[in-house]
C-alpha cells in the first residue's frame, strides 16, 4: 500500500489512548524554548526552578528534602493545612499559568493534529500546553481528539452548573456558567481522584476509552514515570486497561529516554509478549510516523485484508515545520480524506 492509499483509507473504528507525564513537556520544550524562557522542572530541582527557597527556608529541617515530592509529602503528613503548604501551591499555580507556547509548531502541536476525535489524550501535567495546542489549532480542524486532564490543570477551568470544562476564568454564557480554576492535584501518596467532581469525571472517561469494549487498539505512554506518588493513578489504568492476557492483540507504546529493559520492567503489567514499542522520541513514535491513520496503520499490519496493506508504506511527518501554517498544509491531504468518507 503507497502511502498515498494509506491517507486515503480512513477508518472510523479502533481508538488511540495517549497518556501524557512530565518528560512530554520537558521534550516539547528542549525542542522549542517556552515563550517566556521558562524551563519545565523536575522533581529534584522542582524547588530551584520556581525559586521556593525562601519558603524552604521557613521548612522545619526534619521535614525538608532535596526531592520536591518528599518535601510536600513530609509536609502533608505533618499538617495538610499549613500556611507554608498553602504559599507553596499559589507559588506553582503562578509559575505555571504564566507558560506559553512558541509561535513556531510544537510537539505539542504535532500530537494534537495526529489524532481525530475517536482518540483521546490525557495528561498528568499542569502546564497549558495541550490546551494552548488544542485551541490553536481548532482554526484549522475541528476534528480533533478529546483532552482531559487527570491532575488538573492551570488552563482549565469546571462549571459545576453546567458540567462543562472551558478557559479557567471564563464563563460558559452571559447569565453565567463560571469556569471556576480546577484544582490541583500534588505528589502525595494517597490522592483521592473521587473528591473532585471534574478530575473524577476525567478519570472516568479515561477508564472507559482505556476498557477493551471501547474498541482501543493502541495506547501510548508519553513522558510519564509512573512515580511512587502515583500508585492509586497506575492501579486504575491498569484495572481500565486489563491483564497482558486480555490485551494479547493491542498495541503498546512507550515514548521515554530511560532504558528499554527500565521501561519493559515499569510497564510489564501493560505489556502483552511482543506487542509493544518503545522509542526515546515523539518523532520515532506511530503519531509520527502514521498522523491521524494509526489505527488503520494498526489494522493494515494486524488484521490485512491483502497482501499490499500487510506491505503498507508508513506517512512519517517532516521534523522542520517553521510555522503553524506549513503544518496545517502537509496535514490537508489527510483531512480532505476524512472529509470524503
Amino acid at each position: 500500500m503507497t502511502v498515498e492509499e494509506g491517507i486515503n483509507q480512513v477508518f472510523g473504528g479502533g481508538g488511540h489512548v495517549v497518556i501524557l507525564g512530565a518528560g512530554a513537556s520537558i521534550a516539547s520544550t528542549r525542542r522549542n524554548e517556552e515563550a517566556n524562557g521558562k524551563i519545565l522542572p523536575s522533581m529534584d530541582n522542582f524547588s530551584e526552578v520556581l525559586g521556593l527557597e525562601d519558603i524552604l527556608e521557613k521548612i522545619p529541617q526534619h521535614l525538608r528534602a532535596k526531592n520536591f515530592e518528599k518535601l510536600y509529602g513530609n509536609l502533608h503528613k505533618d499538617n495538610p493545612n499549613s500556611e507554608l503548604i498553602k504559599e507553596i501551591e499559589n507559588r506553582i499555580s503562578q509559575y505555571f499559568s504564566d507558560m506559553k507556547l512558541p509561535d513556531e509548531p510544537t510537539i505539542y502541536d504535532y500530537l494534537v493534529l495526529s489524532l481525530r476525535s475517536k482518540d483521546l489524550i490525557a495528561t498528568f501535567n499542569w502546564d497549558p500546553f495541550l490546551y494552548e495546542a488544542w485551541s490553536r489549532n481548532s482554526k484549522f480542524t475541528k476534528d480533533l481528539p478529546l483532552i482531559i486532564f487527570l491532575h488538573g490543570n492551570v488552563a482549565i477551568g469546571y462549571s459545576k452548573e453546567d458540567q462543562r470544562s472551558g478557559p479557567a476564568g471564563m464563563y460558559m454564557r452571559k447569565d453565567g456558567g463560571y469556569f471556576e480554576p480546577t484544582k490541583l492535584l500534588y505528589p502525595v501518596e494517597q490522592k483521592n481522584y473521587t473528591n473532585d467532581e471534574y478530575i473524577s469525571s476525567g478519570w472516568d472517561v479515561l477508564k472507559t476509552r482505556l476498557n477493551k469494549e471501547s474498541g482501543t487498539v493502541r495506547a501510548t505512554i508519553f513522558g510519564y514515570g509512573a512515580p511512587v506518588s502515583d500508585v492509586e493513578a497506575v492501579s486504575l489504568l491498569n484495572t481500565a486497561w486489563g491483564t497482558p492476557d486480555e490485551r494479547e492483540m493491542e498495541q503498546f507504546e512507550i515514548i521515554d529516554i530511560s532504558p528499554e529493559n527500565e521501561l519493559r520492567q515499569r510497564w510489564d503489567g501493560f505489556i502483552h509478549s511482543h506487542h509493544y514499542d518503545i522509542t526515546n522520541n515523539y518523532f520515532g513514535s506511530s503519531l509520527a510516523y502514521n498522523p491521524r491513520r494509526t489505527s488503520e496503520s494498526y489494522f493494515s499490519h494486524y488484521q490485512p485484508l491483502s497482501p499490499s496493506e500487510a506491505l503498507r508504506s508508513s506517512n512519517p511527518i517532516p521534523q522542520d515545520f517553521k510555522t503553524l501554517e506549513d503544518l496545517w498544509e502537509w496535514h490537508k491531504p489527510l483531512l480532505e480524506a476524512e472529509m470524503r468518507e
